[in-house]
Parts: structure tokens; sequence; C-alpha cells
């Protein structure tokens, strides 16, 4: 006899098929739980599930692997002026591919970008653009078997830079893995902050090639809708002002970062030694082993 409890009263017909239809899709991905590593401007990174902090905050860095990301870089316009005292709120525009209005934007600025009045020098604060760069990113968190999958948001600062032998800025970090023959999604990241900048920035840093179980663990995750839905801004952030259910990385959206692409600039040189980071690659390892398992599993 078997061991299982139906919920049925009456079941007298068993289908041998599965079923889905759109209420069932709809409820399903409303379950998704919505994770996400957020940046502190203290210099330290927190884990949030479905809007809770989970685990210990880890300070100064951490080892991830980069599993989605759009290839274009999105875009976030405000109309009001930026107050971090005021409740955080939906953009007036965004575009996930940088190139147009999503089409869920109820006041578009323009038909498409590149025509924007607020993708002009001088539309925005101190001589910027008014529309900014932004970039969410899915990542894997190395060392974490359950091959859970997180939302993880590059400040704005963190994206276009010079980048410094082997450690750099985001977009100029996905040039510098291309130029050799590799992507974000097949190698180890180290994500850290930049002690030696005046506001929150990240460099970003090859650890090594990921082994064949995390590759296994990279494909799989690529085929679950939340891996890509990590990588744009969605509705439901845009509908209820929140950003997975706590508050969104305003800061990040809305600093005052470099406007052109053209920065992304790769500079081969020997990389700064920074007085944060340890002298060995051991200790290195050994903190961020460390850094994970405070972590835990949710």
């Amino acid at each position: 006899m078997s061991n299982e409890v139906s919920i049925f009263t009456n079941q007298s017909v068993v289908s041998t098929t599965k079923r889905e239809t759109a209420l069932s899709k709809k409820i399903s991905s409303s379950g998704i739980t919505r994770r996400r590593i957020q940046a502190n401007i203290n210099g330290t990174f927190k884990k949030i599930v479905n809007g809770e902090h989970v685990g210990n905050v880890i300070r100064g860095e951490f080892n991830a692997i980069v599993v989605d990301m759009l290839v274009p870089v999105s875009r976030v316009y405000y109309k009001g002026k930026y107050d971090p005292n005021e409740k955080p709120t939906a953009p007036n525009c965004w575009s996930n591919d940088g190139t147009e209005p999503d089409e869920n934007v109820s006041d578009p600025q323009a038909s498409n970008c590149a025509s924007c009045p607020m993708n002009v020098k001088g539309s925005g604060e101190n001589g910027g653009r008014a529309c900014r760069f932004q970039r969410r990113i899915a990542i894997m968190l190395e060392g974490d078997n359950s091959g859970a999958v997180y939302q993880f948001n590059v400040p704005a600062k963190s994206l276009f830079g010079k980048g410094h032998g082997n450690v750099h800025p985001f977009e100029s970090y996905v040039k510098f893995l291309a130029n050799n023959g590799t992507s974000p999604d097949l190698v180890v990241t180290n994500i850290s902050f930049d002690d030696n900048a005046d506001s929150m920035e990240l460099l970003f840093t090859p650890v090594r090639e990921i082994t064949d179980d995390e590759y296994a663990m990279v494909l799989e995750a690529q085929k679950r809708p939340e891996t890509a839905m990590y990588t744009k801004l969605t509705v439901y952030q845009v509908d209820s002002g929140e950003d997975d259910g706590d508050k969104p990385a305003a800061k990040v959206e809305r600093s005052d970062e470099p406007d052109d692409e053209e920065e992304a600039v790769v500079v081969e040189e020997e990389p700064k030694k920074r007085a944060s980071k340890k002298s060995t690659e051991e200790v290195k390892e050994k903190k961020i082993a460390s850094a994970i398992e405070e972590w835990g599993n949710e």
C-alpha cells in the first residue's frame, strides 16, 4: 500500500500526463523564492531571501559565478531628484535592453534611447545624463552545492572604468574575460570592495575556471525562469517600488557613475596592491570559505 496521502476525497481515475494551465503557471511563478546579495555602503554584503536578511553579513569580498546577465547595459530614469531619506519609488522610465523603453513603462521619455533627451550630457546633475546605466546579474555562490541563484545589483560606479591587470570594473571585466577566451559563467569571480575608492565601488577578479560539477549547476540554473528574471527590472519591482520585497538599491541606480560605455577601457598593467588584500592566496581562500560558511543554507 502506498504511504502517500491523497489530497482528494474521491479520485477514481489518475492522469498519467503532466498537466499545466495558465492559472497553474501564474501560481507557480508567484511562489518563486526571491534571492539576492546586497552590497552596502559600509563595505559589507548581505544575503536577502524573500525580503528577509539571512545569515551573517560578509565584509569585504566573496566568490561567485556569474550565471546570467543581459548583454547590453540597462538604463533607468527618475524625474525627481534623489533623496536618501525619502521612501524608494519606481523609476519613471527604464530600458532593460538599453535601446528602447520597456513595454511596461507608463511614462516613456522617447521612442528609443538613442534619441531620448534624457540620454544627453547635461540633462542630469553635474553635467551628466539624467538617464543612468544599471546592471543586474544572476550569480551562484562558490561552495553552495544547492545551485541557488541570487540577484546582484552592480553599483553604477562599478560598471565602467579602467582595468588594471586582471582586476576590473564589471563591463571591463567581461571584455577582459572575452579577450582571454572565456566568459563570466565559466569562471569563479572574486567580488570585492575597492578600498581606495571614495564611494561604494566594486572590483571583479577571476579566481579560477569552474569545475565540472559547477559547470553542470550553471547549465541547470540557466534553464530556470528566476535566473533570467534576476537580470531585469521586473514589473513586480516597478509596481511596488520595491526590490524583491526589500528596499531597492536606489543609491546604486542613482549615483553619478560615468556616462559613456566608451570609458570601459581595458588597460593591461600590473594590478595595484590594495591594503585590505591578504598577502597569500592560501589565506584568501580560507577567508572566503569561512565567509560563505557563515551565510549557511536557507
